[in-house]
């Protein structure tokens, strides 16, 4: 072996990891960027004159537009990674999200910024299934918990830095461009990703003994039924997410007035840093209680803290930062939850393409519902508190599907 190959192969599962773990990191940040920059850039492109009923509308159409494209992209990369390799579909899903992503500098209407979203997420959705194939592929059974808990927390590190660099540069109607450009620096981790992660053997084995039609094989031999519950689960916590927890920042910049510009910056950095420790813990709980009893207590976690936000009448301030940060632990624990059951669900020939599409596909209904609360928003004349309140109660589905689902905590990850 040339001794130069010996680090990769010695410490590929590492590698493989902090791969993914940037990848998805640098992806949270920029989903995470459209929530800062987006009433400035809404108002600045709308003219001043525009009020949050208007704004609320295109914040819908450009976020259902986003999760569209990740669907898309989560069917189309994660596809790719079943048939040219886990590795090869990453660079790819990593290169189109940054660059597009970066383009959102040049947008003069609110249809462009759309467009431009929608191919970026392309990328995005085809990020997380292949990541999280690579992982859990490489690494050991007993780590799996744990794993899918670091992946899961890595986007929202980018929600936190996103946060973070909101507070330090306070994003306005005169500036926000400046924040596209910040999302082509992922592109420089495709070098990383080409040079030193290999492939996961796993996957080259399978493929080897069988090389199957992954889109058409997790619809037979009773796939079928698991395929469409892991659709509606991911629908259920797409939905809440994108249909309110992502208008966190934009209500908090109607209840102050505009007037405290960090405001929004502080209300998302509480958002993510609830979300990291949400899921770090969410799949380590499904390790310890079984995948659905967690799933269950995460459904029920998610209505009461929303509950509570939503409809508590708080007004700005200590106490509702607290509750936005356990408001985000809870919502967003369900991102660790799906690296651990998912894969679970789904032989190695096909488990990136049945991950892409199930997560993906619940992308899909989210943007119905992020269509559905930007005209709610526009209905209850710019409240967005009773918007959330409406599409948090989503949560309700979760405590009686997941029990329809099979546990499959007890099980190795198939072959």
């Amino acid at each position: 072996m040339d001794a130069s190959a010996k680090p990769v192969v010695r410490y590929g599962p590492q590698l493989a990891l902090l791969a993914a773990f940037l990848g998805w990191m640098f992806d949270g940040f920029e989903m995470g960027l459209f929530p800062i920059v987006g009433r400035p850039a809404l108002l600045d492109m709308l003219g001043r004159t525009a009020g949050d009923s208007a704004v609320g509308v295109w914040m819908g159409y450009i976020t259902a537009a986003f999760l569209l494209g990740a669907a898309a992209g989560g069917f189309i990369f994660g596809w790719l990674g079943d048939r040219i390799g886990r590795v090869r579909a990453m660079t790819a899903s990593i290169l189109c999200y940054s660059l597009f992503t970066g383009l959102g500098y040049f947008a003069k209407e609110p249809w462009h910024l759309g467009v431009f979203r929608f191919v970026a997420a392309l990328g995005m959705g085809g990020e997380w299934s292949l990541g999280v194939a690579l992982v859990m592929e490489c690494w050991p059974e007993k780590w799996r918990p744990v794993l899918a808990g670091v992946i899961g927390a890595a986007a929202n590190v980018g929600f936190f830095l996103v946060g973070y660099i909101g507070k330090v540069i306070t994003v306005t109607s005169q500036n926000w461009r400046n924040m596209w450009l910040v999302g082509v620096l992922p592109a420089l981790l495709v070098f990383l990703i080409r040079l030193w992660v290999p492939e996961s053997k796993r996957w080259q084995e399978a493929v080897r003994r069988e090389p199957g039609r992954p889109l058409r094989d997790i619809f037979v031999d009773g796939r079928w039924r698991n395929t469409l519950l892991a659709i509606a689960f991911a629908s259920i916590a797409l939905v809440g997410t994108w249909g309110s927890v992502q208008w966190i920042p934009l209500w908090v910049d109607k209840l102050t007035g505009g007037k405290l510009p960090d405001a929004k910056a502080n209300a998302q950095m509480f958002s993510a840093l609830g979300a990291i420790i949400g899921c770090l813990l969410g799949p380590v709980v499904g390790g310890r209680v079984g995948r659905r009893f967690a799933f269950f207590l995460l459904c029920l976690g998610s209505l009461l803290t929303c509950g509570f936000l939503f409809r508590g009448g708080l007004v700005y301030g200590l106490a509702f930062q607290i509750n936005v940060l356990f408001v985000g632990a809870f919502t967003a624990a369900f991102y660790g939850w799906f690296p651990l059951y998912l894969p679970e669900l789904f032989p190695t020939r096909m488990r990136a393409t049945g991950q892409g599409v199930c997560y993906n596909s619940g992308r899909v209904i989210a943007a119905i519902g992020a269509v559905a609360g930007g005209q709610l928003v526009n209905y209850f004349g710019g409240d967005y508190a009773r918007m959330g309140a409406v599409v948090t109660l989503v949560y309700l589905a979760g405590l009686f599907l997941i029990w329809l689902a099979p546990e499959t905590g007890d099980k190795p990850l198939p072959d």
